[in-house]
């Protein structure tokens, strides 16, 4: 019995631990001296070289070194303890959060405000601001600590942050204070930004004019598939392909026997007109626009047709002041109707042999008594409807050219204001003044053959189609282009015919040879 007790097996720094106050910080910095017990006494990294150390448990010897073998005064260790004890004494033991509790909370909150959840790798060493209060006494006055760079523990003691100090939180308000109000507060910063909406697909060639309704969200596109057909925006369906939302034409308008050029709406909403190669005009009166799609064919929608034109219609207007009709055509010859008499044509405009083929037409909005004429040569004449005569000849001739390549493709009337802007097939926009004639602004505005221009209600954004494949947004008093949207793909060398803004809800459409329509909001 003497002998057991004498050899009593000693393991670690139990005799150590038997007098210190239970507490978890004491017990893991004791638990770092645990491997003196295998590394205890001479000899002891020949005798781990063998075995697995089971034999080790079983002897009843007792192999630890003795106070005498490290030389240290039992004394001292005693008044340590006793001095560790009394300084530990009525402190409370400091409760950190478990670091997979952590996580989990910034992922719950990653997911509720859009951030991504931290890495869970190495934390990132960042400045941490600590409080004056809280620092004082930890650290050397002035001095800013780091995490990560030997303070951490301190920190983490005086604050009671844990593995929180590691986290920095930015302020918002930082980003605002940069903020130039006066350099913000422009006209293009109010802006609308066009982004595409739908696409309508339905025709079978090409789609090379659309207009919308004056008041409804209603689009009517005119295609080479000799048809035109409505589509209320409002009627959505799923696509079949894609999670967005698909629009469907409610109606078809059959009639033409050739492919569709140009169409113009009534102010009022009430009538359509649709010029085709057929060298028709046709009335239409336009249905309702919650009807079913699956109706049978009304016949009555088609009215009586306008014929005199001999060749293909390039180009109609409509003016909502006298309920008046103009039409372009290939066969030389501009025609003024009134679609409710029974001898429509009012007036007929023949220009100079030199001016060739008119291709486009518009009334003289600030003035609806006169119309503006372009022609094939780049000349642009406005003439008076009562008289015939022209009143003035732009100076959109150019003496350059020389093989037809500034023809003008689509002249249009500012609503408001005495000027008219031509599109060009040399890729330029020219803005003129009707009183005088004169050129007061050219720019090239696109890659390719500008085809097609639009201006929005108030008179602010000029909006222009290219077979170059995109359509433009101008400031109309800048002349500087605000927004780019490539719209459609090409078709023979050819893109964008067709453009337009709808005169009371807030659309912009385009049409193009790749058979699609697209509405932007």
């Amino acid at each position: 019995m003497l002998l057991e007790k004498q050899y009593k097996p000693i393991l670690g720094n139990e005799s150590m631990v038997e007098d210190v106050v239970t507490d978890p910080d004491t017990e893991e910095a004791l638990a770092e001296f645990d491997f003196l017990v295998a590394e205890g006494g001479e000899g002891a990294g020949e005798a781990r070289t063998t075995g697995d150390g089971t034999e080790w448990l079983d002897t009843k010897l007792d192999l630890s070194p003795t106070s005498e073998d490290w030389g240290v005064d039992e004394g001292m260790i005693s008044k340590l303890k006793e001095d560790y004890k009394k300084a530990r004494k009525g402190k409370k033991p400091v409760v950190r959060p478990k670091r997979s509790a952590l996580q989990a909370m910034l992922e719950n909150l990653g997911r509720d405000e859009g951030i991504p959840p931290p890495p869970r790798g190495k934390p990132i060493q960042q400045e941490v601001d600590i409080p004056e209060s809280a620092a004082q006494g930890a650290f050397p006055a002035g001095r800013r600590p780091m995490v990560g760079i030997g303070e951490d523990e301190a920190i983490e003691t005086a604050l009671g942050l844990g593995d929180l100090a590691k986290l920095t939180v930015s302020n918002e308000a930082d980003a605002l204070s940069s903020y130039d109000v006066n350099a913000a507060a422009t006209k293009d910063t109010f802006r609308k930004t066009w982004n595409p909406k739908y696409t309508l697909r339905n025709h079978f060639d090409a789609v090379r004019t659309l207009a919308f309704h004056p008041v409804e969200p209603v689009l009517i596109t005119g295609s080479e598939d000799h048809s035109l057909k409505l589509w209320n925006l409002d009627k959505t369906v799923p696509a079949k392909k894609t999670a967005s939302l698909d629009v469907e034409p409610i109606y078809t308008f059959r009639g033409h026997s050739a492919a569709v050029l140009c169409l113009s709406i009534s102010a009022d909403g009430s009538k359509c007109f649709s010029g085709s190669m057929d060298s028709t005009i046709c009335f239409w009166g336009m249905p309702d626009i919650n009807m079913d799609p699956y109706d049978s064919y009304d016949c009555s929608i088609l009215k009586e047709p306008l014929i005199g034109h001999t060749n293909a219609v390039w180009d109609i207007a409509f003016d909502a002041t006298k309920n008046h009709l103009v039409s372009a055509s290939a066969d030389g010859t501009v025609r003024l109707w009134n679609p409710q008499q029974k001898s429509p044509l009012l007036n007929k405009y023949i220009g100079e042999k030199s001016y060739g083929v008119p291709t486009t037409v518009d009334f003289v909005r600030c003035d609806p008594c006169q119309i503006i004429v372009g022609y094939k040569s780049s000349d642009a004449v406005i003439y008076d409807l009562e008289t015939a005569k022209p009143v003035i000849t732009l100076d959109s001739k150019l003496l350059s050219d020389t093989d037809g390549t500034t023809q003008i493709n689509c002249a249009i009337s500012h609503p408001t204001l005495p000027i008219t802007i031509t599109a060009h097939e040399d890729r330029h926009i020219r803005f003129f003044d009707n009183n005088t004639g004169k050129m007061e602004h050219s720019m090239v505005a696109h890659l390719d053959a500008v085809t097609s221009l639009a201006i929005d209600p108030n008179g602010l954004y000029l909006l222009s189609g290219s077979h170059d494949c995109s359509i433009r947004l101008w400031n109309l008093e800048s002349k500087t282009c605000v927004q780019e949207i490539t719209s459609h793909r090409k078709k023979f060398d050819e893109a964008i015919y067709s453009v337009a803004f709808h005169p009371s809800k807030p659309y912009i459409a385009s049409g193009g040879a790749d058979a699609l329509a697209k509405v932007f909001v």
